[in-house]
């Protein structure tokens, strides 16, 4: 029960994010939307670094001097499978005019901007999935409440992301329950690939460090592709820059207590 539970946590996250469509008339100014991009950032930067890389390298510490090898392995098909993913779907982000990926007249714009959010969700739910697997494997030195950190930091960044895309639908002529329902519905793969990931790991005990770097590669592929371009784009990228200060030292600090 603990375990679904957390899983749930980002979830939460993104559903209360996007309930704000029901509380705000208008959509987020571009100085709050650059501080909560840069705060996601940070908290997925820590989250890498603390949670999924530093795991894997010590989980892999009988490989002696080549004990690098599982963390560089899974990080770079992390990365390639982000990029992939970003060429072959179809998908548009808030603020950008041209879509991504193959080219399509079947998808409205509004459909594109949820497939956008949707697809930089997989990585943080294969990150939380993975950071309970090591939880529930013996050895790997990744605890429940290290875990559970991770689900709340992922928590904390999904409630904006959830705002960002539910009210630019609004502003697209979608009523407000319909922007929700998107908005809730663009987190839903975070529960699914976090079980997924789980049961992966079941199967394949040894994959586990090589899954904690490939979720860190795939989460620093979205920051470093989108997130943080957002949140420096235009005027005023100074305070994309204090929120990702933030959300570092936040998800840093999750790590060290609960951890």
């Amino acid at each position: 029960m603990n375990v679904f539970l957390g899983l749930m946590i980002p979830f939460l996250g993104t559903t209360l994010g996007s309930g704000m469509v029901y509380l705000m008339k208008d959509r987020l100014s571009d100085k709050v939307e650059k501080v909560l991009l840069g705060f996601a950032s940070g908290v997925m930067v820590a989250a890498s670094v603390w949670l999924l890389l530093i795991p894997s390298i010590d989980m892999s510490a009988d490989m002696g001097k080549l004990s690098f090898l599982p963390a560089v392995i899974g990080f770079l098909f992390g990365i390639f499978f982000l990029l992939i993913l970003d060429t072959v779907i179809p998908h548009l982000h808030v603020n950008e005019n041209e879509p991504e990926g193959l080219k399509t007249d079947r998808l409205k714009k509004t459909t594109m901007m949820v497939l956008a959010v949707t697809l930089h969700n997989i990585p943080e739910g294969m990150a939380v999935g993975v950071a309970y697997a090591g939880a529930l494997s013996a050895g790997s030195g990744i605890t429940l409440a290290a875990a559970l950190a991770l689900s709340v930091g992922i928590a904390i960044q999904n409630f904006p992301e959830g705002a960002i895309i539910s009210m630019p639908l609004k502003e697209e002529g979608m009523n407000r329950n319909k922007s929700f329902l998107l908005g809730m519905l663009s987190g839903a793969v975070e529960p699914l690939f976090a079980y997924l990931t789980i049961l992966l790991t079941g199967l394949v005990v040894p994959l586990l460090p090589y899954l904690l770097s490939f979720a860190a590669g795939a989460m620093i592929y979205v920051v470093v592709e989108e997130l943080i371009p957002e949140s420096q784009n235009g005027n005023h990228s100074n305070i994309g820059t204090i929120g990702f200060a933030f959300g570092f030292v936040i998800m840093m600090i999750l790590d060290i207590v609960f951890g």
